[in-house]
């Protein structure tokens, strides 16, 4: 590579790359840790793309109609720390490069969301931000035939690795992006055939052009170093009418010893060979410093956007006072006010009624009043839609002759969904919600592991959430999948007993801004259990008393979802016996754990034996079953501690001994 003939070709261009390079050579060495490579290989292409294409206001960072700029090869983070400080982000001094990977620092190892604004998404796990991209992508296409391009017109734009496209959720997010012809994301491809471990052919002979073509992209291959190719390309992807990547043929740690090389992947801290670096760019400057020219330059391009932003604030506040109304709440992700009241005409319902539903029909159920009031809702399932139930009738169907559809077939792509949905969830004025069986949320869990880290609220509807789905067996009933998501930090996971506590979970979860929510919701048929109308919304406080003791309380049943019918009638049977039972609902522990101590002893009181029902693994119990402080023993737990079977799920209930006369049974030889 002829880095002076660079130079001398495009001095202007040049040097604001070299900007990007210097700053990632310092903020690493500095920190003695971190990436180097990429941000050095990919200069050129952030450059071009900034100066010359992305329209982003950096004094306004949630305009938002702004272009989307993802970093999906999350690793080479100084890359968006360097473009954010040079154009004038307030939240990027240069103290916050200064101070990379370091406590407290808005410039973690990886970007993170939630730190800064500037940063879109969470990346480091590769290829969740190209995955991510295609939920950016839809969420763009959908509010733009709901609003108009005078208020909805903006591209995405994602830097993608190696590692990313090696990643198997990277074909399912290709996949969906081409078959939804997502012509406002432009994919650039850092092709530099380089990974930890050495060249790329150490692992894959995969031809990514024909792959990308093969799924319905345009595809462009350039010379990432090249100034005037990658802004042609841009150019053409935009009017390509597909999604489009760029395959940009760069040098890893471009200028420096470790050029070309695996050693260039990571942190080059070397201080003779970073000097060397600096000096094959012909910058003479000190650690952390721009000349006043070139951050001149940078910060006329972060105020370029002004004019555009100016123009489009006319435009929205040109609409009626309503529709601005309706955009900004959408937009801010509050819900709409008759949420309450639908949710509290159908518990209301069906209190009077009782009907005996499976849970996940009572999703439906909530779904089918709540879609109406929540025009910002996009469901969809994996493949599973009619026994899911996420879709309801007013949604349409989300495809290239209907931008309006509300509906995604996402196909089998579990963690794809989940991803896009973050992809939504961040983008903002949707709030998706879609669904699969609850055992695949293996297949899905990056992802929602990363809607809690990123503090958003997508909606994953889990059904078939245990033995009760019978007959398809252990490899598709879930026994480990509720202690699983309730030991992921920020995240509600909501087990619901029947069609009341069903629409309170939605309700609350779609209320949410800062937490991801669960629904575990059943195959079989559950009675009602909230049989007395409470306008109050139960679920809210997590647990709660469904049914008091009828004499004096000397036991105290704990359950959740398909087990509540259970407790109730183990209930019967010991007061049949004279003993005193109380149950209580327990639909969501972390609303619970939120509540106040002395909420918290009211429901669940010392003195009396505890038992729990749930047909899932013991894991996470104990903290209800021996008391908050670990002094209660008298306790025990009716689940499972395998894996389950294939047969009837009567059947399995009683065989697994998940039933209300195994539950008193405990109870009485506690007391």
């Amino acid at each position: 590579m002829d880095i002076d003939a660079l130079r001398s070709a495009h001095p202007d261009h040049w040097s604001k790359a070299t900007a990007i390079r210097a700053l990632t050579l310092d903020a690493v060495a500095a920190a003695n840790s971190g990436h180097s490579g990429m941000p050095m290989g990919m200069a050129d292409v952030a450059t071009v793309l900034f100066e010359k294409h992305m329209k982003f206001d950096a004094s306004q960072p949630t305009w938002f109609d702004r272009d989307r700029f993802i970093l999906s090869a999350g690793h080479g983070s100084m890359l968006i720390y360097s473009l954010l400080h040079l154009t004038g982000y307030e939240q990027f001094p240069i103290e916050e490069l200064k101070n990379f990977r370091q406590w407290g620092a808005r410039t973690a190892g990886h970007p993170e969301n939630f730190l800064a604004q500037g940063i879109e998404t969470t990346t480091g796990p590769l290829g969740q931000g190209i995955a991510n991209s295609v939920g950016f992508a839809m969420a763009e296409e959908m509010l733009r035939a709901q609003f108009g391009k005078k208020l909805v017109d903006h591209y995405t734009y994602v830097i993608a690795g190696d590692g990313c496209l090696m990643e198997g959720v990277s074909e399912e997010a290709i996949s969906l992006a081409g078959r939804h012809q997502l012509s406002k994301l432009i994919v650039f491809w850092d092709n530099n055939n380089i990974t930890i471990d050495g060249k790329v052919e150490l692992s894959s002979s995969t031809d990514q052009v024909a792959r990308f073509k093969a799924n319905n992209w345009h595809v462009q291959e350039i010379d990432g170093h090249d100034p005037e190719a990658i802004d042609a390309a841009i150019t053409a992807a935009k009017k390509a009418g597909k999604p489009s990547m760029i395959a940009c043929k760069t040098h890893i740690a471009l200028g420096h010893a470790a050029q070309d090389t695996s050693k260039g992947h990571g942190a080059l801290t070397d201080a003779g060979q970073l000097e060397a670096a600096k000096a094959a760019y012909g910058w003479n400057h000190g650690a952390f410093e721009i000349p006043a020219d070139v951050k001149s330059a940078w910060e006329e391009i972060g105020r370029r956007g002004s004019e555009e932003r100016f123009a489009w604030e006319g435009r929205l506040g040109a609409l009626s006072e309503r529709k601005q109304e309706e955009f900004q709440r959408r937009v801010a992700g509050d819900a709409p006010k008759k949420l309450a009241s639908v949710v509290r005409a159908l518990k209301k319902q069906a209190s009077e009624t009782l009907p005996k539903v499976a849970t996940r029909k009572a999703s439906e159920m909530a779904l089918e009043v709540i879609n109406p009031v929540m025009p910002e809702t996009v469901g969809g399932s994996a493949d599973l839609t009619g026994s899911n139930n996420t879709k309801t009738g007013d949604l349409g169907i989300f495809d290239t002759d209907n931008r309006k559809g509300r509906f995604v077939h996402w196909g089998i792509r579990e963690h794809g969904m989940a991803s896009a949905m973050n992809g939504m969830a961040l983008h903002g004025g949707v709030k998706p919600y879609s669904g699969t069986f609850f055992c695949f949320t293996d297949y899905a869990r990056p992802a929602m592991r990363l809607s809690a880290l990123m503090q958003i609220a997508p909606v994953y509807v889990m059904t078939h959430d245990s033995i009760g789905l019978g007959e398809d067996g252990p490899t598709h009933q879930p026994v480990e999948h509720l202690a699983m998501c309730r030991a992921t930090p920020n995240t509600l996971v909501f087990r619901p007993a029947d069609v009341v506590e069903t629409a309170e979970a939605w309700e609350i979860a779609l209320s949410q801004k800062g937490n991801p929510s669960v629904l575990s919701l059943t195959r079989q048929g559950l009675p009602t259990v909230r049989t007395e109308h409470k306008s109050k919304n139960m679920v809210a406080q997590g647990a709660y008393v469904l049914a008091e003791a009828e004499g004096k309380r000397q036991a105290i049943l704990m359950a959740t979802g398909s087990e509540v019918a259970i407790a109730m009638e183990a209930k019967k049977l010991l007061e049949a016996e004279g003993i005193g039972t109380r149950v209580v609902s327990m639909p969501c522990w972390e609303l619970f754990e939120e509540q106040d101590e002395k909420i918290r002893k009211r429901v669940l009181p010392a003195g009396p034996v505890r038992v729990a029902v749930e047909a899932g693994v013991r894991q996470g119990w104990d903290k209800w079953l021996l008391g908050e402080r670990g002094r209660e023993a008298k306790a025990g737990f009716v689940g499972m501690s395998s894996f389950g079977a294939s047969a009837p799920a009567e059947e399995l209930y009683e065989k697994f001994g998940i039933t209300a006369e195994a539950v008193a049974e405990k109870v009485k030889s506690l007391l």
